[in-house]
């Protein structure tokens, strides 16, 4: 049996990965008629028919399947063989990914103190909800929630987080509460995560908390994103369960303000995954410690005083 070239070989997997031949003409820069040919050469090397026409349509044939099956993974890790050079041309260079919100309210912040330590180091960040594909796309780190954490291979914790009520002075405009309960008088901004999470503290659950009765809460605007609702509260709209690492800098500057310090812990850990070669580069295994030990610092930040261990 003659082996196909690997031109016939890249037809034959466009036209199982697009679905027709128009599609695998289309992703190649080629006419449909060189696609077919080329497809045709492949099969008389094997001996086998790969594509069978059911009616207008081009299929694979049972023997295309499985064929298709193995040739899928050497363009796969032809894929990868190039990621792979990408990143070491820019040896330098480190790529991290995280939660949109960490990215903009808790990377974005503290990547200055990292680039004081190593200042000849290139950090650059990607925001995404998605979990990138560690290996095959151009990340060297990410910065995940939860479960979605198990789809990576290497991966260390970070830190538990918790939430605490907070708003703008202006919300309040000279206003004193009394008790806990008076929180749940003002507008009340909400966070819904995705449901592949465990759900994050509520409103009600704060209610609860503070013994308030959690029948009373009226729900006001909701967000998918932790950092849409923080701005929200920044510009005055209502209080916030906000997360501790992603307000610090709010409290500290006075442009949020907690009136009552009660806090309810996320039900799931940050979590940090890489790329084994990332800490191959010149910066990749101090900037994986450095993440590490940032985040040592902000569990013991975000945790109340009272648990925090000594």
């Amino acid at each position: 049996m003659a082996n196909p070239s690997l031109r016939g070989l890249q037809a034959f997997e466009a036209i199982g990965r697009c679905g027709t031949v128009s599609a695998a003409a289309q992703d190649l820069g080629v006419s449909p008629g060189a696609v077919s040919q080329l497809v045709r050469s492949v099969e008389q090397c094997l001996g086998l028919t790969l594509l069978e026409r059911r009616g207008r349509r081009v299929e694979l044939s049972s023997w295309g399947r499985l064929y298709y099956r193995e040739v899928s993974k050497g363009f796969e890790q032809l894929s990868h063989a190039a990621n792979v050079l990408a990143r070491a041309r820019n040896e330098s260079g480190v790529v991290l990914s995280a939660l949109t919100s960490v990215a903009n309210k808790w990377v974005s912040r503290r990547i200055f103190d990292w680039q004081s330590l190593c200042p000849d180091s290139s950090v650059r960040i990607l925001g995404q909800e998605e979990e990138p594909r560690i290996g095959v796309d151009q990340v060297d780190f990410r910065i995940t929630y939860g479960r979605r954490s198990y789809v990576h291979e290497h991966v260390a914790n970070l830190f538990t987080d918790w939430v605490v009520p907070a708003c703008s002075p202006a919300l309040l405009a000279g206003r004193v509460l009394d008790t806990p309960h008076d929180i749940l008088k003002f507008p009340l901004l909400n966070v819904e995560w995705e449901a592949d999470y465990k759900a994050s503290p509520q409103w009600k659950d704060w209610a609860t908390l503070v013994q308030a009765d959690a029948r009373q809460v009226v729900s006001g605007l909701s967000f998918t994103l932790s950092a849409s609702a923080i701005d929200a509260a920044v510009n005055g709209r209502g209080f916030v369960l906000a997360q501790l690492s992603m307000v610090q800098d709010e409290i500290a500057s006075g442009v949020l303000v907690v009136p009552f310090d009660i806090r309810m812990k996320l039900p799931e850990t940050y979590y940090l995954a890489w790329d084994r070669t990332a800490l191959e580069k010149p910066f990749g295994q101090r900037f994986h410690k450095w993440l590490l030990g940032v985040a040592r610092q902000q569990e013991v930040l975000s945790a109340p005083a009272a648990i925090v261990p000594a």
